[in-house]
């Protein structure tokens, strides 16, 4: 493993590994937070809309699913700002005021009366999200070093996919067992625990003093950067389009009882664990390539499940295979703003989770309107396949642009044949060694 040195001092590996465990640790709190609400829905509505309950079950589910949309509008709002606002400063530090605020947030949501209160805690406690995946996936990149970028990403992202499978059902058990409010307590003591973490294990890295808000904000002049922030809202939206309806599926479609459907989840929880890592390995090779294949993978994988949802066991394999391509793309297009950003590093890293939870909102809604129109539950699937459509294109169509501009700067003998040459040296200009042990 690379050492970053600061001057002379080398990083040991173990002491990079445990830098990474932190962040990684942070990214399991917020994937719980972000994803216990679904499962606890009805105790928080029968809590915190007694009277709506008690007349209307379903009604109060539905409004109480303006928990999940608020904490959605808190990571895209939240992203782009809090990331410029914060680039000139140690990347160690915004991240434990970032950990220290996801914990007052959710301590908040476990102990405020009223909805409307929670509702406006749930907004608060998203705003950190993506500027703390954002700013740890630029520490992670520079522990690993240059051409090992897309596996430190990816192993800040794994604690995301591992609370898909622990986390967030351990969490729902809870808060089942002894109400909702405990599962959010345990919550904020996860991100409590991830804060001193990072103040203990990760090095101190400086931020980038010359940079403010102004200046971060310029990535939004670049092209490439809408590429890649179109192909996360439109493309990632075929997975959350299937995803946000998965229960039904189980249910209605294969005729399975209610008590599998935790298993589903877990199931997607490790193909996404898998995917997330096979794609940091094979992203620091090419990026383009790998983002085309997973999206590639998750189309087909897609249409697999339409045609044999049916059946049970199928129905298994083929959610395993659509974690496994979806996150498969994340960490990817993670890797794909940072080699478009130029200099506004820090913002277009936090911009793909900006991206994603647009996806996640747009596939849930374009699926929940197919079913209202009563056409079964295995519609969601379709618009996932055309969303997933649609990103391939997006995707290739940046490719194809930049190649042409690369050929149009440089003439023919100047191309890069492999792009992972140029991540490389993108990599030696951005993600200098400048970390402390």
């Amino acid at each position: 493993m690379p050492s970053l040195l600061d001057g002379s001092t080398p990083l040991s590996p173990t002491r990079v590994r445990l830098a990474l465990l932190a962040l990684s640790l942070g990214a399991f709190g917020i994937g719980t937070t972000e994803f216990v609400a679904m499962g606890l829905l009805p105790n928080i509505a029968s809590d915190l809309l007694p009277e709506l309950f008690a007349r209307s079950p379903e009604a109060a589910n539905a409004q109480a699913g303006w928990l999940i949309t608020a904490y959605a509008l808190g990571v895209v709002v939240g992203a782009p700002t809090i990331a410029g606002m914060v680039a000139r400063f140690s990347r160690r530090a915004v991240l434990a005021w970032l950990g220290t605020a996801f914990t007052v947030a959710t301590l908040a949501t476990a102990v405020l009366p009223s909805f409307e209160l929670v509702l406006l805690s749930r907004f608060v406690a998203a705003i950190p999200h993506g500027a703390y995946f954002g700013i740890a996936a630029l520490v992670g990149a520079r522990l690993l070093g240059p051409g090992r970028r897309a596996r430190g990403v990816a192993l800040v992202m794994t604690g995301l996919t591992v609370a898909n499978v622990v986390g967030v059902p351990f969490a729902t058990w809870v808060g089942q067992g002894f109400g909702w409010r405990a599962a959010y307590l345990i919550v904020a003591a996860l991100f409590a625990l991830s804060t001193i973490a990072i103040l203990g294990a990760v090095p101190a890295q400086r931020g980038e003093p010359t940079q403010t808000l102004r200046r971060e904000l310029r990535v939004f002049r670049s092209g490439q950067v809408w590429f890649a922030l179109a192909i996360g809202s439109i493309g990632f939206g075929g997975f959350f389009a299937v995803y946000s309806y998965i229960a039904p599926i189980v249910t209605e479609v294969s005729g399975a009882a209610e008590s599998v459907v935790p298993w589903v989840l877990v199931t997607i929880g490790l193909g996404m664990t898998v995917g997330n890592l096979v794609a940091g390995h094979l992203a620091d090779r090419s990026v383009a390539r790998t983002l085309v294949f997973f999206f590639v993978l998750m189309l087909l994988v897609l249409m697999f499940i339409a045609v044999s949802a049916r059946s049970l066991p199928l129905l298994f394999a083929g959610v395993f295979a659509v974690g496994f391509a979806a996150q498969g793309i994340g960490p990817t297009i993670q890797t794909r703003l940072m080699d478009v950003a130029g200099d506004s590093q820090s913002i277009a890293a936090a911009l793909n989770h900006s991206a994603l939870n647009i996806g996640n909102a747009l596939g849930a809604a374009l699926g929940g309107a197919v079913i209202a129109t009563g056409v079964g539950y295995l519609a969601p699937i379709w618009v996932g396949v055309g969303l997933t459509t649609a990103g391939i294109v997006i995707a290739l169509l940046s490719f194809r642009l930049e190649r042409r501009q690369r050929g149009s700067n440089r003439g023919p003998s100047g191309l890069v044949e492999d792009d992972a040459v140029e991540d490389r040296a993108l990599a030696e200009r951005n993600l200098g060694a400048d970390v402390k042990a």
